[in-house]
């Protein structure tokens, strides 16, 4: 029964409030769904209560292994306590089933080692990196951990900072504060469009190479690719993008041996190190750092044998 003290507010906003381990986003699409309704009938999540109304909900845990089966997958566990995981993800690794992916992902490596996570939507996951690009991710262990992920998320609240070299050389970090939304032909791709999402990228000098810029990257926002679309709209695309990457700059005089490994990285030189956000039952603000995998720290080494 929805208390007298709620009377005059909108539905989805007393909903939040009777049902706190559901995001607003997804108790508005139960109303839609009409699996919640008031007093028997299907309201709108912008219906006003008097309060006194009676509320059911009609709800049942997502099974995803209904869906989606466990696979024996290593995971590189980070930190792991009751309310939360968070992984080193390697590079080539799909983070949820989709289209062309239906296993041999990180959803799949959860179901397996955690088989509790089959309760959580998209078994804890609350964000994604991109196949090719590695480092840290958290992930959510019970539903009130995943609802304060997703809106620490929203708010703007987890820190999330990556490394990534950049094609020629750049004279001095910045700020690129422009929209982000699906390219008008290549749908698979994204684009900067002034119909876009706002996006927010923040990169200063980690450090400079003859042909190269190694950055490191801080998010304000979340947009899919948004780092590999905001640093190729300035004219430095990360290297080994295979989408948003042009012709590939080649230090001069470098030997064939170290340009073999140059132009044997085939996927984009992107790390997600550091991850940062305030724990979802202590409060305490934490944080995990990841080293480059392999590949991307030998890429380093050969560039930095040729001096700038």
């Amino acid at each position: 029964m929805i208390p007298d003290e709620l009377a005059g507010l909108r539905l989805d906003l007393v909903l939040v409030e009777l049902f706190p381990d559901f995001s607003r986003a997804r108790l508005q699409l139960w109303v839609k769904n009409g699996q919640i309704r008031v007093n028997g009938k299907t309201w709108r999540s912008k219906d006003k209560v008097a309060g006194g109304e009676n509320v059911t909900l009609q709800y049942e845990p997502e099974n995803v292994v209904e869906t989606f089966q466990p696979e024996p997958i290593p995971l590189d566990i980070v930190y792991e306590d009751d309310a939360l995981l968070v992984l080193n993800k390697p590079p080539g690794l799909v983070v949820h089933p989709g289209a062309g992916n239906g296993s041999g992902t990180l959803l799949n490596a959860l179901l397996y080692h955690f088989p509790e996570q089959q309760s959580i939507p998209r078994a804890g996951i609350v964000h994604r990196l991109d196949k090719q690009t590695s480092g840290l991710m958290v992930v959510a262990r019970t539903l009130p951990a995943h609802k304060y992920l997703v809106d620490a998320l929203q708010r703007r609240e987890v820190s999330r900072e990556y490394v990534a070299l950049v094609e020629g050389k750049l004279i001095a970090g910045g700020c690129i504060e422009e929209p982000i939304g699906r390219h008008p032909v290549e749908r698979k791709r994204m684009a900067v469009r002034e119909n876009g999402k706002p996006a927010v990228t923040h990169y200063r000098i980690n450090k400079r190479y003859l042909s190269h810029t190694l950055l490191d990257v801080k998010l304000e926002t979340g947009r899919t690719h948004q780092i590999r679309v905001h640093m190729a709209h300035i004219h430095h695309p990360i290297v080994g993008d295979p989408v948003y990457g042009n012709r590939r700059r080649v230090p001069k005089g470098m030997k064939e041996t170290d340009l073999q490994v140059l132009r044997g990285f085939r996927r984009q030189a992107l790390h997600a190190r550091r991850l940062g956000l305030k724990h979802p039952e202590s409060g305490e603000a934490v944080s995990w750092e990841a080293p480059l995998p392999d590949d991307y720290s030998e890429l380093l080494t050969i560039l930095a044998r040729w001096k700038t």
